[in-house]
């Protein structure tokens, strides 16, 4: 840092603890270090309070800021003072822990997560406190929304919160507690973000649960749901708090069926990339193209969609439920893997920057000073003709590219429009359900097509898990068709013949139009059945409009040839030329 620890009993001179404690304890200069060389505000923070280096004595346990998940406020003074000493302490602890590897990624997004509610816990308290004489406590629940909400929270960023109070006896005190509760923590640690409550700043600070269920109910815009999937109680009345969440939880489920739904989401992405100035827009790891924001919409659309009618899904955070998609098979296993990655390049790029400063950012700088700090603290050194920096660089233009290659993949998979049509009963596909939903779509045999529908999705292979993502949209285009019980039979039939093969699955679920157009023709035709069975690989016709277009003449007449020119046996030029002919058929 080029400045030392200023003298003083805690700091360095002759005899001082600190230089004896550094010479006998290798974990506190491993830590020190660290944090040291990370951060120049913890390192400014450390000058201007010598003593507090000790907090750096043991490592950090667990996630929480202390055993209890409370802070310390022990000591005297003013008590909003004490509890910005303590917060600082805390994350001084955190930062070293993640510095020197006491914690991955996913672990220091939960202790700052923990840390946040600690924070707003110790802040609600002395909020209450201070309440007039003779006041009554309101029962007021603060609800973490954003990535704090998610449990996923970074070194500088807002803490979003949704305030819910019990009664309308409530509001008046609760008001004035939600006021100063944002007050103190803007004073101790970081901005409370409140306008993501109904009607934003414009709307009242706090609403009591009924004037929320109402407002959900007839006003709530597709964002607002989105932004739901990430609640979780933080501090104040967490029971209120819990309440809150479970009864719009059902709101939150059906959201996906609104017609405008999909598009909304889709529509909110464009728009925040939109909103970046252009010579932002390729340094921005949050908002830009490839950054943090597409793979949080990705995982969130899909999420609204599939989520109604598989519970596993309903996490809040990232990286859950990314690995949940994954396990349900909504997203192919590379995929999920690529966006993983992805998304912990990215957070890890957003943490350092963040740390060094303790300063809100998300922009890469440009100063090359800077980028040869940033390279390192990320650990990239020196290759044989490259520089760290350009190490860094190599590895950022791949995850940006192939998040944002995904990103547009899921996002703008055309199944989803389909799914989100069906209703959230239909989706879960048990047996009763099944029945009901096979009697309403007009199948004259529901006992038989739902045997072929347990055939098909029954066990916990990925196979089964990911036809019960196709199914409940199938089971629409075989109802359209002259012969839904037909289609049913010859989609099952298709699937024993193929269902193994690697890329018969992966076609269906992530390849335009492909399922639909499957499951049209497979219930207007047997002989195309028997077709794909022969000829599984003419099943990727269906993936472009220009192949749905039946050849002329003479290229028909060049092909032939050419098949058959291929083999010397006429035994298997016979073959070939058949071979191409059943695929023109199905074209």
């Amino acid at each position: 840092q080029g400045q030392p620890v200023a003298a003083s009993t805690g700091g360095i001179g002759a005899g001082s603890p600190l230089l004896a404690a550094l010479h006998d304890d290798p974990g506190l200069r491993r830590r020190l270090i660290a944090v040291l060389g990370a951060s120049s505000a913890l390192g400014d923070h450390l000058v201007a309070n010598p003593d507090q280096w000790t907090v750096l004595r043991t490592e950090s346990d667990g996630l929480a800021p202390t055993a209890d998940g409370r802070l310390d406020l022990t000591g005297e003074g003013n008590p909003v003072a004490v509890l910005r000493r303590a917060y600082r302490l805390a994350l001084l602890r955190v930062a070293a822990a993640d510095l020197t590897g006491g914690r991955g990624l996913e672990q220091t997004m939960a202790a700052l997560s923990a840390l946040a509610d600690a924070t707003l816990t110790a802040a609600y308290a002395i909020a209450v406190t201070e309440l007039p004489e003779g006041a009554r406590e309101p029962r007021l629940g603060v609800v973490a929304m954003g990535k704090c909400g998610g449990g996923e929270l970074n070194y500088v960023s807002d803490v979003d919160v949704i305030f819910v109070a019990a009664e309308d006896d409530d509001l008046a005190a609760a008001t004035t507690v939600a006021t100063r509760l944002i007050h103190i923590c803007g004073l101790v640690a970081w901005p409370v973000d409140a306008a993501l409550r109904p009607e934003g700043n414009r709307g009242p600070l706090v609403r009591t649960l009924a004037s929320h269920l109402a407002y959900y109910r007839r006003w709530a815009r597709t964002w607002e749901f989105q932004a739901l999937l990430k609640a979780r109680p933080a501090a104040g009345d967490l029971a209120l708090g819990r309440e809150w969440i479970n009864e719009l939880a059902p709101l939150l489920w059906h959201a996906a069926e609104r017609p405008e739904a999909v598009e909304d989401v889709r529509a909110m992405r464009r728009k925040i990339i939109d909103n970046i100035p252009a010579k932002e827009q390729e340094r921005e790891i949050k908002r830009g193209p490839g950054g943090l924001r597409d793979i949080e919409f990705a995982v969130q659309l899909l999420q609204l969609v599939h989520g109604r009618g598989d519970e596993s899904l309903r996490a809040p955070g990232t990286i859950p439920t990314l690995r949940a998609l994954v396990t349900g098979g909504y997203v192919g296993r590379a995929d999920g893997e690529a966006l993983l990655r992805g998304y912990r390049f990215l957070r890890g790029v957003e943490h350092r920057l963040q740390l060094q400063g303790l300063r809100r950012t998300h922009t890469v700088p440009t100063e090359p000073g800077a980028l040869r700090w940033l390279a390192a603290a990320l650990g990239y050194t020196a290759t044989p003709g490259r520089s760290a920096v350009e190490e860094f660089r190599a590895e950022w233009v791949t995850h940006a590219t192939e998040v944002r290659r995904l990103h547009a993949k899921l996002l703008y998979r055309p199944l989803l429009e389909s799914v989100a049509r069906v209703p959230a009963d239909g989706l879960r596909l048990t047996p009763e359900a099944a029945r009901n939903r096979l009697e309403i779509l007009g199948f004259a045999d529901p006992a038989g097509a739902l045997r072929h529908l347990q055939a098909l999705t029954g066990g916990v292979s990925r196979t089964a898990a990911i036809q019960r993502t196709l199914l409940p949209v199938l089971l629409s285009e075989f109802a359209d068709a002259p012969e839904p019980d037909r289609g049913l039979l010859n989609y099952r039939q298709v699937s024993d013949s193929l269902g193994s093969t690697p890329w018969y699955l992966r076609l269906l679920r992530d390849s335009g139009p492909v399922a639909r157009r499957l499951a049209r023709v497979l219930s207007s035709s047997r002989y195309v059945a028997d077709l794909l069975s022969r000829e599984p690989e003419s099943l990727r016709l269906l993936a472009e409009e220009s192949e749905l277009t039946p050849r002329p003449r003479e290229v028909l007449g060049d092909g032939f040839a050419a098949a058959a020119a291929r083999h010397t046996d006429p035994v298997e030029a016979i073959r070939a030329v058949r071979a191409l002919r059943r695929r023109e058929l199905l074209r």
